[in-house]
């Protein structure tokens, strides 16, 4: 069985500018990512997806392989998963005639991820059923039910309270209201004709990996940064 890691990063991001590329508890970013997928029993291939020849140059310094350089406009701010995705095994099978069984994304900005998780994840998959996806995921710092919008400068419940069978469940404790996660970014486990022929980054069917918040920091400002760089160094 084909088991592709796929890392995408691009050069441009905002909130910490060459942040994949920064050195992270003594490493660049992005090689923590491509260490944890070299480490995995379960990843057959590993592939990074980058416009940026400076990150190319530094991940291939950990060897990882970098196949080829994305085009310019699918690593735009406005640039979608499901773009890079189908590009880079479009780009595989088109010219190297390789296609995997199984996809699995792991983002740079999820440095806290082992290879232990990525094989937990991938043990799952393998073992679940019409799975078309296994999504890593924390515990939500925030019910759902206890956000808000604005419109015209008042609040108004973000899901509406006539979905919840709750009359106010902003006012309500959030322990009688179920226990609620959000996907970490750490990783995605995806059968490929998901991502080629549904045209998803998930399909309908997403088994859930739970990991703790410590293992869940995913970078995207300077404060992810230095809570990342805290528990990095703990585990030295």
């Amino acid at each position: 069985m084909h088991i592709l890691g796929i890392i995408p990063a691009r050069g441009g991001s905002k909130g910490i500018p060459r942040k994949n590329i920064k050195l992270l508890a003594g490493l660049p970013l992005i090689a923590h990512s491509v260490i944890a997928a070299q480490n995995s029993n379960l990843i057959t291939r590993l592939v990074l997806s980058t416009e940026d020849t400076e990150i190319a140059e530094c991940a291939a310094t950990y060897n990882c392989e970098v196949p080829f350089i994305r085009p310019a406009h699918l690593a735009d701010d406005s640039s979608r998963d499901l773009e890079v995705f189908l590009h880079c095994l479009s780009w595989l099978k088109d010219n190297e005639s390789y296609s995997p069984d199984i996809v699995v994304h792991l983002r740079p900005t999820a440095p806290l991820r082992t290879a232990a998780h990525i094989d937990k994840a991938i043990n799952l998959f393998l073992e679940t059923p019409k799975v078309d996806c296994v999504r890593t995921v924390t515990s939500s710092p925030q019910h759902p039910l206890k956000t808000w919008k604005i419109e015209n400068g008042f609040l108004e419940p973000f899901v509406p309270t006539s979905t919840t069978g709750f009359k106010e469940p902003y006012n309500m404790p959030r322990q009688e209201l179920g226990d609620a996660y959000i996907q970490n970014g750490s990783v995605d486990v995806v059968r490929t004709e998901v991502i080629t022929t549904g045209n998803s980054m998930s399909g309908a069917n997403i088994k859930a990996m739970i990991m703790s918040a410590e293992d869940s920091v995913n970078i995207d400002n300077p404060i992810d940064w230095a809570l990342a760089e805290i528990l990095m160094n703990k585990r030295t």
